[in-house]
């Protein structure tokens, strides 16, 4: 049984913190792969536009060209009804009856799961991985009971590949890792941009800051 991990969000752009938390996951949870998957438009965040969903995979593509388990979806782009992250795991579940899924929010996302469509159905589906964030609380009393019962806190020193060889379950659960530790903002880096602040370049891979100044993507 393979372990797949997936990555759902706007990538708006893709940074290397995003590529910190592909590797370091992959080690933790003996993941086979590591799936990013670029959102067309997430549907929570109906207020705000998104850069254009073919430039966001693009610079994803480039960021990702190594390890050759680290790989991007274009199953949420191509599906112009914008689905939500329930109805992407349904399709998930369904493509891999076989494998061990898990997928991975930040926590941001963590802190507003509420406002998510079906978000118990949600963190019942498949094991989810909660990413810590410097400087954001990762609290738990605004989930149920139910939900708080199935969390695996792995912070604070957690060896890598010690889930990978110690949990076994039949149910699904939610584990909290901290096993990345950067603060990279891409509101900051679009800010950044927009300011002319060249410092933005080392939060992203070269071929990311290539494609964004050939194609003046946030000017």
């Amino acid at each position: 049984m393979k372990r797949i991990a997936f990555y759902g969000g706007s990538f708006d752009p893709p940074h290397r913190g995003h590529l910190a938390i592909a590797d370091a996951l992959v080690e933790q949870f003996g993941l086979d792969s590591f799936v990013f998957i670029p959102a067309f438009h997430a549907p929570h965040k109906a207020r705000l536009k998104p850069t254009s969903a073919y430039d966001r995979y693009a610079m994803l593509c480039l960021a990702t060209q190594n390890p050759a388990n680290v790989m991007v979806s274009r199953m949420e782009i191509e599906v112009p009804e914008r689905p939500y992250s329930v109805e992407t795991l349904s399709r998930i579940i369904k493509q891999m009856p076989d494998h061990e899924i898990y997928f991975v929010i930040g926590a941001d996302s963590w802190r507003d799961i509420l406002t998510w469509r079906e978000w118990k159905k949600v963190l019942t589906m498949v094991n989810i991985i909660v990413v810590t964030r410097p400087g954001v609380e990762i609290g738990v009393d605004h989930v149920t009971e139910e939900i708080r019962d199935r969390i695996v806190d792995l912070r604070n020193g957690s060896e890598p590949g010690a889930v990978a060889t110690g949990f076994r379950s039949e149910t699904t659960a939610i584990f909290i890792s901290d096993a990345v530790n950067m603060d990279i903002s891409a509101t900051e880096i679009r800010r950044k941009i927009r300011e002319s602040d060249p410092t933005w370049h080392q939060d992203a891979t070269a071929e990311v800051a290539n494609y964004v100044e050939k194609y003046q993507i946030y000017s």
